[in-house]
């Protein structure tokens, strides 16, 4: 058996691994939303930046047959390639087409390099610490996504500066992950799972990970848009956005602990009412002087980003283990679907009512999550926690170590894949997990001279 200060070096790893990506990210989608007015029209710009969502919605929806093939370790570092060789690409070829094209293949690449983050560290964490787990991982994200923020005042937007940043950091997580000894997960059945399926399973996580996407999307794309229409200074704005996320920064750790004793749905419930309540309350004190909206906006950003990693962990104590790498790929569909909608709809709420409107839809949508979570949790049980299925096993040495051909079959009439010994059942009705009496115990193999 592996010691926990072997699983605690192997997760912190692909957690720090993780964090650095989500630093380029942050700093790069800003870069790029402040470069793309220098090069094109308003037009051009608004394609070139939506194309990095049409780009990571597609990748959420295929990178699971990625993984599953050739493994996290190898999906981690393909999927990073392909950001660096995109994002390299950019400065080269300064047009509109170019543009988007690798501004596409940057999105794909980072939704495979969350699902494999995600879907790993799910796999490593017992059932019961994986609120802590994740929230620990979701700490990463808001402090290199502040730290990102701040590079902009840093960095010449004319020059290659930028681009040469975001190149060093995805190349530097490829060697953090491609190098490490650490034991992958690996699943033994091929891990497709229809959005359907997965609804019906865990609606609660699935409904709340597409709100939280349209919620997150329409604060962050709008509100400065808002703000900076409202004649704000860029430093305003930037003390406002800086605290939502360090708000969610704040809520993340404690919340996940206390989703671990509770029910998630419970959990889900107090953070929709809580989101709405900071959205009526911004929206009675915008835009008055900062001392008194940011304590609001703090509040609203932990609210706000603690749906996604609490509905996350509900959903894999809803579904099998062995299918934890489709479960975690299915989820960052509906959030960026959701992330896809957010702006969409905002946008004319906000030209027909104000600021008004985008706080109306985002207090609606916490709202509906709270009451759909408030109802499951009376209408079913609290799921168990359930032991991991997953063979524990060390790196292997070539890709065909993953591939599932010998553990699934595949409709010759080019339907889904499916377990030939008749796959994994739920009840329909109530959505509810397996019985663990079930279940085969989890496996593990042998741990690795050496681990990372």
């Amino acid at each position: 058996m592996q010691s926990k200060t072997s699983i605690r070096a192997q997760v912190g790893t692909l957690i720090f691994a993780t964090s650095a990506i989500q630093l380029g990210i942050g700093f790069f989608n800003t870069f790029i939303a402040l470069r793309v007015a220098l090069e094109f029209d308003a037009a051009v710009a608004g394609l070139v930046l939506s194309s990095y969502f049409a780009g990571f919605t597609a990748g959420a929806y295929f990178c699971t047959r990625i993984i599953v093939r050739y493994g996290h370790i190898r999906g981690y570092a393909a999927f990073a390639g392909m950001v660096v060789a995109a994002t390299a690409l950019m400065p080269i070829l300064v047009e509109p087409v170019p543009w988007l094209v690798s501004r596409t293949v940057i999105g794909f690449g980072c939704a495979g390099l969350f699902v494999t983050a995600e879907s790993w560290l799910n796999a490593k964490a017992a059932s019961s610490q994986r609120g802590r787990v994740f929230s620990i991982y979701m700490v990463g994200l808001f402090v290199a996504l502040a730290f990102g923020q701040l590079l902009i005042g840093r960095v010449d937007l004319d020059a290659e500066t930028g681009f040469s940043i975001v190149v060093a950091l995805f190349a530097a997580a490829l060697v953090l992950v491609s190098t490490t000894r650490a034991e992958q997960p690996q699943s033994a059945v091929i891990a497709y799972l229809p959005l359907g399926k997965l609804s019906r399973a865990a609606p609660v996580a699935v409904a709340g990970v597409t709100l939280s996407g349209l919620i997150a999307a329409a604060f962050y794309a709008l509100i400065p848009i808002w703000m900076q229409d409202q004649a704000m200074s860029g430093g305003t704005i930037g003390v406002f956005m800086l605290t939502a996320v360090l708000g969610g920064l704040a809520f993340q750790v404690p919340v996940g602990s206390l989703s671990d004793r509770i029910d998630r749905r419970t959990m889900l419930v107090i953070l929709g009412i809580g989101l709405a309540v900071a959205s009526f309350g911004l929206l009675l004190l915008l835009p008055r002087s900062l001392r008194v909206v940011l304590p609001l906006a703090a509040l609203f950003g932990g609210f706000m980003s603690s749906l996604y990693p609490i509905c996350i962990a509900h959903a894999h104590e809803r579904m099998p283990a062995d299918q934890v790498v489709a479960v975690s790929g299915r989820l960052i569909l509906a959030n960026g679907l959701g992330s896809v909608i957010g702006p969409l709809v905002g946008m004319p709420l906000m030209e027909r009512f104000g600021i008004d409107g985008v706080f109306y839809l985002m207090a609606a949508a916490a709202l509906l999550l709270a009451g759909f979570a408030a109802r499951r949790r009376r209408i079913t049980e609290s799921p168990p926690h359930l032991d991991r299925t997953f063979t524990i096993l060390t790196p292997q040495p070539t890709p065909q170590a993953h591939d599932p051909a010998g553990a699934t079959t595949h409709d010759p009439a080019g339907g889904t894949p499916h377990d030939p010994a008749g796959g994994t059942a739920h009840d329909p009705a109530d959505g509810a997990a397996l019985d663990p009496a079930a279940r085969d115990p989890a496996e593990v193999a042998e741990p690795p001279r050496e681990q990372a």
